[in-house]
């Protein structure tokens, strides 16, 4: 549950929101939160299915299943995906040189 919290955290930070603000994207307290980061709680499976959609990762990834977080392409046309596709592509053979 310590990396749950941790990653939810991370997420949380990341995006600039105040645990107040991921609490009423998916409908809990701020407190409510604050277990849930501390390892004190653990969200229902509808509450992490929110949360991820909302901090834009796989449940997998929240929950610690996967360890390297995806790119949420939702809501991209396919050319758009496309695009993505590239530049990722573009920066990994950067950075392997």
């Amino acid at each position: 549950m310590v990396e749950f919290g941790k990653r939810l955290k991370d997420l949380r930070t990341s995006k600039n929101l105040t645990q107040k603000q991921l609490g009423d994207m998916v409908g809990v307290k701020n407190s409510i939160i604050s277990f849930y980061e501390n390892g004190d709680r653990m969200p229902s499976p509808e509450v992490i299915r929110l949360l991820a959609y909302y901090l834009h990762v796989t449940s997998d990834y929240l929950m610690g299943i996967e360890k390297k977080p995806s790119v949420d392409v939702s809501g991209l046309t396919e050319s758009d995906i496309l695009l993505v596709r590239s530049l990722v592509d573009t920066l990994r053979e950067k950075n392997a040189k």
